[in-house]
């Protein structure tokens, strides 16, 4: 958290929703009005009643002026998400039955005249009697369309906002129902929180916040992913990974607990660096990752591997065919494995996954399989790379191994290519080979990049077989096994396995 954001000086408010405090950097400074936009159904109204019942927990005196949805309808929602709001905080300030029967239309005076200014003192007045510490006016709607006149919409704002105590933190929602931007109302209010929904072909809607304005105050600027689920907002906010610095910087190697691999990665992978294991379906990608988190397990650290494609059981009796038995680790919560829907997970929800492993759970290695699954659950495939770069980093800055496993599209040869290039973005890369040979079809590895030291520039043969995973000896009678295509260096080939 940034220091600006902790001054003493600033008296904060919780908004009830401990990722948004987060972003505001705080809460709210107390006693200031703040806009809450956005379009129906983006969650204004819950978050509207948790800042009313965290203020409710806190034993402060609270009102909720509804002028569009009834008591009863605010009351449901709020038992819904479990929040406690007491029936006599809300204050209904809507059309009475007179009002809407065909007699009771006004004919003579415009509306503006009579219900609009009713309405708005009918609020003031409740409020000097109540005296409230937090104050909720939901709709700004209702008062933009009784109005009709920009001006006396202003000035009706300004006498709100003239006329609230001075300790009072009051929230404004508005449903944009105005085809313009209410830029004049922007200008009026302390801070503004901009709420909205961004649709996909397919899955989950996603929703994403953004605090355009907070006067006087750093926050943390840009969008941040949340959803609204039972219990109200959930915010996550969005990674920066300078905040976080390891100031006790581990320079062991992690071992795999294959001789040959680890001599093939120069010895190990270093802690807090990123390797991609890049490479066709099928050729064992996920199974030598899988090997980094047993070992680990084995040593008595934490892991966890976030799985998009296969299902947990699936894994688990793919690895145990392999020698690799995680139901221990599983049962003990050495090692967690949590299978994630890219059509319902979010960025920012993900982020927040690995984050809470890390700082929680205290995980040393990290497998994130695939990024294929990742970039599916990405609203576009160029933010893929930014939301990288920050988890990379901040996952190394905590001195965590992390394996990342990406799919080429193809078999063999020229013919794959990759969906995205993240190469250069991963400290380490591993890359893993189908090829012929004598009729066969057998796969090849070796180790392509390493910033953290020295690693061999040889090419390996990788063998999967039952209860074993075995790398061989370089292949130096071969030329051209990265192709697919090799040809061979020795007089004659073998047509039996590759020797070691």
């Amino acid at each position: 958290m940034l220091d600006e954001q902790v001054a003493p000086t600033i008296t904060r408010c919780s908004s009830g929703c401990t990722g948004l405090d987060d972003v505001l950097g705080g809460g709210l400074p107390v006693g200031h009005f703040y806009l809450i936009e956005g379009e129906p159904g983006t969650g204004k109204t819950t978050l509207a009643l948790q800042f009313m019942a965290e203020g409710l927990k806190r034993g402060e005196n609270v009102l909720y002026a509804t002028l569009s949805e009834s008591r009863d309808e605010l009351l449901m929602v709020a038992e819904t998400h479990g929040l406690r709001v007491d029936e006599s905080a809300v204050l209904e300030v809507r059309p009475s039955e007179q009002d809407l029967k065909p007699e009771g239309q006004y004919t003579v005076f415009h509306p503006a005249e009579i219900e609009l200014n009713d309405r708005v003192q009918t609020i003031m007045s409740e409020v000097d009697r109540r005296k409230p510490t937090r104050l909720v006016i939901d709709a700004l709607s209702e008062v933009r369309m009784l109005a009709k006149d920009p001006l006396r919409y202003r000035r009706q704002v300004l006498s709100l906002k003239e006329y609230a105590p001075e300790n009072c933190t009051v929230m404004l929602l508005d449903d944009r129902s105005s085809r313009y931007a209410d830029l004049e109302l922007h200008s009026i209010v302390h801070g503004v929180v901009s709420m909205s929904r961004v649709p996909r072909e397919y899955g989950k809607t996603m929703r994403r916040l953004e605090v355009t304005k907070l006067r006087g105050c750093a926050f943390r600027e840009g969008y941040h992913d949340y959803m609204i689920r039972s219990g109200g907002i959930v915010v996550f906010p969005r990674l920066v990974a300078a905040e976080y610095v390891n100031e006790h910087e581990d320079t062991t190697q992690a071992r795999s607990g294959i001789p040959e691999l680890d001599a093939l990665a120069g010895g190990g992978l270093g802690r807090g660096t990123s390797t991609l294991l890049i490479g066709p379906a099928g050729c064992g990608k996920t199974t030598l990752a899988l090997r980094w988190l047993t070992t680990a397990a084995e040593r008595g650290e934490n892991s966890v591997a976030f799985i998009f494609e296969e299902t947990v059981n699936t894994l688990m009796g793919r690895a145990l065919g392999l020698g690799m038995d995680l139901d221990p680790f599983v049962k003990s919560g050495r090692m967690r494995l949590e299978h994630l829907d890219p059509a319902e997970v979010s960025p920012g929800e993900f982020v927040e996954l690995v984050r809470r492993s890390v700082e929680t759970h205290g995980v040393r290695a990290v497998l994130i399989d695939s990024l294929n699954g990742f970039l599916q659950a990405m609203p576009g495939e160029q933010f893929l790379t930014l939301h990288l770069h920050e988890l990379l980093t901040y996952l190394n800055n905590r001195g965590v191994l992390t394996l990342l496993v990406l799919a080429q599209m193809g078999l063999v040869g020229s013919a794959m290519h990759t969906p995205i290039d993240v190469s250069y973005l991963a400290d380490n890369i591993m890359v893993l080979r189908y090829f012929e040979s004598a009729g066969e079809i057998r796969q090849a590895i070796s180790m392509m990049k390493k910033r953290s030291g020295g690693h061999e520039r040889s090419i390996r043969e990788l063998r999967l077989g039952p209860g074993s995973i075995h790398v061989g000896a370089p292949l130096s009678d071969f030329q051209g096994i990265l192709s697919g295509s090799p040809t061979s260096l020795a007089p004659m080939i073998s047509k039996g396995p590759l020797n070691d």
